[in-house]
C-alpha cells in the first residue's frame, strides 16, 4: 500500500467513523443509563418530590455529554469523507515541479485533474471499480511513474494501445505516419523557464490534436528509436521534447498506473517569481 494523501485521508476516515460509532452504540447507551442507576442508589425515585428536578439535572448535566475526542470525530468525519470522496472519484490537484511539459505546462502551473474520465478506481487500492473512458491520444495525463509508483508524472499520450511507436530526427512517427510540425518561431522563456529562451516552438499535430512543442536544433540529446506499445499500456512523451525523461527512456505507461487527464490550470506560482495571473483558469490543451 501506497503511503500518500489517500492513504492518510482514508485512516482519518476510518478512525473518527469508528470513534464515532463507538460512541453512538456503545458509550452514549451507558451514559443514559448511569444517572438512572445513580438514582436507584440513593433512593431517589419517579415517586420521590424531587424526581422531576432530578431528570432537569440530568439532561443538563455536563456528565451526559461526549467525550471531547468524540465531538471532534463527529465534526471532522464528514470533512475527510468529502475530502476523500472529492480528490479519489472527482478531482485531484497537482503542482508541475519541473520544465518537461512546457511550453503547455509552465514550472509552478497548479492543475486539475479528472479523476473519472478513465474510470472510477478505489482509493489507495487502485482497483478499477467502473470502466468509463480511456485516454485519447494527445491527451495530458498524470500517472504513477512506473518505476517509483509514488512519484506521480504529467506527460502527453502519444501511443495507444498496439501503436508502433517512432521517433526520428525530432519527429513523432505513428504507425509509419510522421505527425506533422509547423515553426511558431523561437521560445522566449520567463521565470524558473529562462533556460528554454532559444528553443524553437511548434505546433504539432497528433490526429486531430493540436499542441505546441519547443525543439533544439542540437541533436546530441535526441533521442530516436521505434516501439511497439503493448496491450494495456501507453507511450508518453514530454512536450519539451529535449527535456524531458519519458516512454523514449523508461518504457511504457500501464493503465493501471493512471490517475487523470490534466484540463485546467487554476493558480501559478513559481517559487521566487511571484504568480502568474495570465495563466489562471487557462485550459490544458
Amino acid at each position: 500500500m501506497r503511503w500518500d494523501f489517500s492513504a492518510i485521508m482514508v485512516l482519518f476516515v476510518v478512525i473518527c467513523g469508528a470513534i464515532w460509532a463507538l460512541d453512538a452504540w456503545v458509550l452514549a447507551p451507558r451514559r443514559r443509563l448511569a444517572p438512572a442507576s445513580a438514582g436507584g442508589r440513593d433512593g431517589s425515585g419517579p415517586g420521590s418530590s424531587d424526581a422531576i428536578g432530578t431528570d432537569v439535572t440530568r439532561a443538563v448535566s455536563p456528565g451526559d455529554r461526549p467525550p471531547v475526542i468524540v465531538e471532534y470525530a463527529k465534526s471532522f468525519f464528514p470533512v475527510f469523507l468529502v475530502v476523500l470522496l472529492l480528490r479519489s472519484f472527482l478531482l485531484e490537484p497537482f503542482r508541475i515541479p519541473s520544465n518537461s511539459m512546457m511550453p503547455t505546462l509552465l514550472t509552478g502551473d497548479f492543475i486539475v485533474v479528472n479523476k473519472f474520465v478513465y474510470g472510477i478506481r478505489l482509493p489507495v487500492l487502485d482497483w478499477k471499480v467502473i470502466d468509463i473512458d480511456e485516454p485519447a491520444r494527445g491527451d495530458v495525463v498524470v500517472f504513477r511513474y512506473p518505476n517509483d509508483p509514488s512519484t506521480p508524472f504529467i506527460k502527453r499520450v502519444v501511443g495507444l494501445p498496439g501503436d508502433r511507436i517512432g521517433y526520428f530526427n525530432k519527429t513523432v512517427y505513428v504507425n509509419g505516419k510522421p505527425q506533422s510540425q509547423r515553426s511558431m518561431g523561437v521560445y522566449e522563456g520567463k521565470g524558473s523557464g529562462t533556460g528554454m529562451t532559444g528553443a524553437g516552438m511548434r505546433i504539432e499535430k497528433l490526429g486531430s490534436v493540436e499542441h505546441q512543442i519547443l525543439l533544439w536544433n542540437q541533436t546530441t540529446s535526441d533521442v530516436s528509436g521505434e516501439w511497439t506499445v503493448p496491450p494495456g499500456h501507453y507511450f508518453v512523451l514530454g512536450d519539451n521534447r529535449d527535456n524531458s525523461r519519458d516512454s523514449r527512456y523508461w518504457g511504457f505507461v500501464p493503465e493501471e498506473n493512471l490517475i487523470g487527464h490534466a484540463f485546467a490550470i487554476w493558480m501559478n506560482w513559481d517559487w521566487g517569481h511571484g504568480m502568474d495571473f495570465g495563466r489562471v483558469g487557462r485550459a490544458i490543451e
